[in-house]
């Protein structure tokens, strides 16, 4: 194998399967792998062009005369929450998130057992073994962080840690943001709105490391899985001309370096 074949990333595209997000619709990727040391390079470069990560894999949409899946990224530095935001970080103020290294442990896997058991029984991810888990979370060959929460304990103002896991989120560090990959909470805390608690707190994290923006994944209008992505503004939307700004007023500006 020649050296020009080792580092250059070859593309495949799968076959039609129906939509998980939009009845009626069937959906197509096409996906890389992300191996080798210019992994994180090119994960970088491909989220920049609106690839997401899973596991040692980058896929895009390339559906056939569809294009709902639109990739969003929150700009940090500039978010300011709105009342219902700092609702829930009031909501949430005796959480306390630690960031640790990917490693998996049973404690993660119970929650993520009882987020699948509870909101997504019959979705693709439902049948996933403690070893399926493990892989989730491991089989990273770019810069990957787990950041556990926790209810704040006696000690959590010495430790730093608290006591009782209650949601997990699993993201990458890139060279311009930070990017969740997955995040599953515990279904009886369902009344905090953890999944909304976690991306206000990704966005302080980014604004604190210097970090511009949150990426986020795709925002598909009209679908209740995706649609709430949306609300995080100002963001930038990735459209065929490049980076489009939308703001709190739903206004879009010109594409963004």
């Amino acid at each position: 194998m020649t050296q020009h074949s080792r580092d250059t990333p070859q593309f495949y595209l799968t076959a039609p399967s129906p939509c998980p997000y939009l009845p009626g619709r069937h959906e197509r990727k096409v996906f890389t792998h992300l191996v080798g040391d210019k992994a994180g390079d090119l994960n970088d470069l491909l989220t920049h062009g609106g690839f997401r990560r899973s596991q040692s894999i980058a896929y895009r949409p390339a559906c056939d005369q569809c294009r709902a899946c639109v990739s969003v990224r929150v700009i940090a530095n500039e978010f300011r929450p709105s009342r219902n935001f700092r609702k829930i970080l009031a909501r949430n103020a005796d959480i306390v998130g630690e960031q640790r290294t990917a490693v998996p442990t049973s404690e993660q896997y119970s929650v993520f057992r009882a987020y699948l058991d509870h909101r997504h029984r019959h979705g693709g991810m439902a049948d996933m073994t403690v070893l399926d888990y493990a892989m989730m979370v491991e089989d990273s060959h770019v810069e990957t962080r787990i950041i556990e929460y926790r209810k704040r304990g006696i000690d959590s103002g010495i430790t730093g840690r608290g006591e009782g896991l209650v949601a997990v989120a699993l993201s990458d560090v890139l060279s311009d943001g930070l990017s969740m990959v997955y995040s599953f909470f515990e279904p009886a805390e369902e009344s905090r709105s953890l999944g909304t608690f976690m991306i206000l707190d990704h966005i302080a994290r980014a604004r604190r490391l210097g970090l511009p923006y949150v990426y986020l994944g795709y925002w598909i209008e009209g679908s209740r899985k995706m649609d709430y992505k949306g609300r995080f503004l100002p963001q930038q939307r990735l459209a065929p001309s490049g980076w489009l700004r939308v703001d709190a007023a739903g206004e879009t500006t010109e594409p963004q370096d």
